[in-house]
């Protein structure tokens, strides 16, 4: 019976101590995590912002045909912005290599709108200062620079807020819209295969 009761007594004091009613613990038994448990921390990764967007402009090349060379157009490159980069002509590097314009003015010289998928581009003065061949070269650089831009399908001209007939590269004077394909015989010779930006 000793031996029983000793195990006995053992057992009880190795269960968990219980009191009636409850009881304060010292700030220096609680864990240090449980007095200052810390926040989640949340890490916020932002895309940096674009700085430029490469967009195709037409230059035309020593073939007599337009070729595409790209430009580094500011956020949203809209099509305004574009003809404004066609304006400036080529760099020297590019009028090096043959490439050139037949259009003039300034890149704030042109304002472009679309409406159903035609672009309505209005000069505030005539960038087209040549005649014969070289003037239909000139309006295929618009045209197709404008045609490039996604969902593009036509193009109109305005001059100074009125609208004027083109020339076509089948002698006839149109009031447009005109599409690429009145200037299929200035097209470019090869498509685009690489990328070359400038400015």
């Amino acid at each position: 019976m000793g031996l029983i009761l000793f195990m006995a007594i053992g057992a009880a004091s190795c269960g968990i101590p219980t009191e009636s009613v409850p009881s304060t613990i010292p700030a220096s038994a609680v864990p240090f995590d449980l007095l200052n448990p810390s926040s989640p921390t949340t890490t916020i990764v932002t895309a940096p912002p674009v700085a430029s967007v490469s967009e195709p402009i037409y230059l035309v090349a020593p073939t007599q045909h337009v070729s595409p060379v790209f430009r580094n157009v500011a956020p949203p490159a809209n099509l305004t912005q574009v003809l404004g980069a066609l304006l400036e002509g080529p760099t020297s590097a590019e009028s090096a290599t043959g490439l050139q314009s037949f259009l003039t003015g300034k890149p704030n010289d042109v304002v472009a709108t679309e409406v159903n998928r035609i672009a309505t581009i209005n000069f505030t003065t005539n960038p087209v200062q040549v005649v014969g061949p070289n003037q239909i070269l000139a309006i295929s650089q618009v045209v197709f620079t404008a045609m490039a831009q996604p969902g593009i399908t036509g193009v109109i001209f305005e001059l100074a807020g009125t609208p004027v007939e083109v020339p076509t590269a089948g002698g006839a004077q149109v009031p447009g819209p005109v599409t690429d394909t009145n200037y299929a015989p200035q097209a470019p010779l090869i498509p685009p295969v690489t990328q070359t930006t400038a400015r």
